[in-house]
């Protein structure tokens, strides 16, 4: 019996030993490894999205918010009926059941359902008060005014990142920075998210002050959709520059989308089309032909030329007018729109030098926009050129441009001869406070001197006169100056045999300059398809009643002529105006003997 307890006593002590020792090892040695394996296993580090900073319209309204949302998840070992409780979510969340239920199988300790749910939605899965479910609070982005200017703000993903437009050119900016959360994921406590666990608070991105203004946007989008739709189009684009400034007041595109939602709309209506699609823009490019012409005294506005009665002849093929015309003045050619007559002052411009007033007016390199995907449009350099290119080139066939290359050569020509880098963004801020983002106007060259785009200017009034091509651009009270384009589709090998693009740019008041912009309608079907008919009337309603919105007064017709350093004077408003340098090249009587047309 002595030996048994001997036996019993030394083995009770060697087992107490190695206890102790292994207590040792584990509470002592590796005390920080297992105390850091128990927090992983116990917790879990959620990233909190922080609010992305506010995008306001030029008077301060609202275009893009961050609000603070639910966002459930689950942990799967407190749920018991997998199968009942997915059934119960997914009428809620249009998700399908069962593989709602496969998520909450198991012994998992947490699993997202749905992040950064619509109010309606969390507080109806609230109100179930099902076992195992719980929320987070998170921002997500809202876009009070639908899909005003949806294709210029984009939007975001569920990860808080910008996926278009502004959203993601100014991604650092106003993304701001994240927070994190401790949550326990064994989650029997009364909080998924207590607070006397590690938390950092997420810090609020910049906001952003656009030039837009939602009023002339909402404006533009009304009428852009009516004008799609009454004429059965494809799409259609409206540019609204300020020209001065090189600001963008308005660009509308259709079809388009919501923000919103936009997960339910195609990427083809995502698509900004002012600045990623390429149309070839007919006659509305014949202003960078008689700019080149008339910048070097190749042509004056009251030359006569012999427009063939509808045709010209390269070899074997014959370039056609839409109808016959016989002896012009320059003057008349533009106003109404003769190819030939338009071909004849190109073929007086040496080769090199037309291509540089085209790259001078800002077409075949992207404008530099703060806002992504930019398109340079189409432009080959003349080693490239065939024969007949630079002729078709002309008149607005054989090269690629975007709406906003278009609208920003017409606010050149409004200017006074600087073309401007264009921009979105005014001004950053945080907190109510703002930091310009833009001094002065970015000149990016200047194609032209100012008295040529002064008698350019005085052309493009004859062309929305009473009877010429542009009459249905006339703004009452206003002068315009503008141009319409009609233009064949280009397809795989040649052109559409029935499909147009239909547009009109121009500005107004026409000596004095507040807006400059572009119409394009794509493939109108609905009778008429001229750029006449179908996108100057557009710019008539949209423009006349952007005026009236921005208090301009109407024109006063002057009891004389006004000279082009009078005229530029008249613009001294204008932060252009100390750079402006006007060079008389026309002499007096050529100026008096204009007979310039008023509307």
């Amino acid at each position: 019996m002595k030996n048994r307890l001997t036996w019993f006593g030394s083995f009770l002590l060697v087992w107490v030993a190695l206890v102790v020792v292994r207590l040792y090892v584990l509470q002592i040695e590796n005390h920080e490894t297992y105390s850091s394996k128990a927090g992983r296993q116990q917790q879990r580090v959620v990233e909190i999205d922080p609010p992305r900073g506010t995008i306001y319209d030029s008077r301060g309204r609202e275009l893009a918010v961050s609000v603070e949302v639910d966002s459930a998840f689950a942990v799967p070992r407190e749920i018991d009926d997998p199968t009942t409780v997915g059934q119960a979510l997914a009428k809620i969340l249009d998700k399908d059941s069962q593989k709602i239920a496969k998520l909450l199988e198991g012994d998992g300790e947490f699993v997202w359902l749905e992040r950064k749910l619509d109010p309606p939605v969390a507080a109806a899965i609230r109100q179930m008060d099902l076992p195992g479910i719980h929320f987070l609070q998170e921002y997500k982005r809202y876009y009070p005014m639908g899909g005003l200017a949806a294709s210029v703000l984009g939007f975001v993903g569920v990860d808080n990142q910008g996926l278009g437009g502004l959203e993601v050119h100014y991604n650092s900016r106003i993304a701001g920075k994240p927070g994190r959360r401790t949550v326990l994921k064994d989650a029997r406590r009364s909080t998924a998210s207590p607070p006397t666990l590690p938390a950092a608070d997420a810090e609020p991105g910049e906001d952003l002050y656009l030039t837009l203004d939602a009023s002339i946007q909402h404006l533009a989008e009304m009428e852009l959709k009516r004008a799609v739709e009454d004429n059965r189009a494809r799409g259609g684009s409206i540019v609204l520059l300020d020209p001065m400034r090189g600001a963008v007041l308005a660009m509308a595109t259709y079809p388009t989308f919501d923000p919103n939602h936009f997960r339910r709309f195609s990427k083809a209506e995502r698509r900004n089309r002012a600045i990623m699609d390429a149309f070839e823009p007919g006659s509305t490019f014949k202003i960078v032909t008689f700019a080149a012409a008339l910048d070097r005294n190749l042509i004056d506005p009251n030359d006569q030329v012999d427009c063939e009665m509808g045709g010209i002849r390269f070899g074997r093929t014959r370039i056609r007018d839409y109808k016959p015309f016989g002896v012009l003045t320059y003057r008349e050619v533009l106003s109404k729109s003769s190819n030939v007559g338009t071909i004849k002052a190109s073929m007086k411009i040496p080769l090199e030098e037309f291509y540089s007033t085209i790259r001078g007016f800002g077409f075949g390199a992207a404008s530099g926009i703060d806002l992504p995907g930019e398109s340079p449009g189409i432009l080959r350099a003349p080693a490239q050129w065939t024969v007949l290119e630079p002729r078709y080139i002309s008149f607005g066939q054989g090269i690629g441009t975007t709406p906003l290359q278009v609208a920003n050569g017409f606010a050149t020509l409004a200017n006074g001869g600087s073309l401007l880098q264009p921009y979105v963004v005014e001004a950053v801020g945080r907190g109510g406070e703002r930091v310009p983002f833009h001094g002065d106007p970015r000149v990016l060259g200047r194609p032209i001197d100012a008295s040529t785009a002064l008698q350019l200017e005085r052309m493009l009034e004859g062309v929305v006169a009473t009877g010429a091509t542009g009459a249905a651009a006339q703004i009452a009270g206003f002068i315009v100056a503008g141009k319409t384009g009609t233009a064949q589709t280009a397809e795989e090998g040649g052109y559409s045999p029935d499909r147009r693009v239909a547009s009109f740019a121009g500005f107004a008041p026409a000596r004095r300059p507040r807006v400059a912009g572009l119409v394009v309608i794509d493939s109108p079907r609905a009778g008429l398809t001229g750029g006449g008919s179908v996108a100057a009337p557009v710019f008539s309603r949209v423009v006349g009643r952007v005026l009236g919105y921005l208090g301009v007064a109407p024109d006063e017709r002057p009891s004389e002529e006004v000279w082009p350093e009078q005229q530029v004077q008249h613009r001294s408003g204008s932060p252009l105006a100390t750079n402006l340098q006007v060079t008389n090249r026309k002499t007096e009587p050529s100026l008096r003997s204009s007979g310039w047309i008023y509307c």
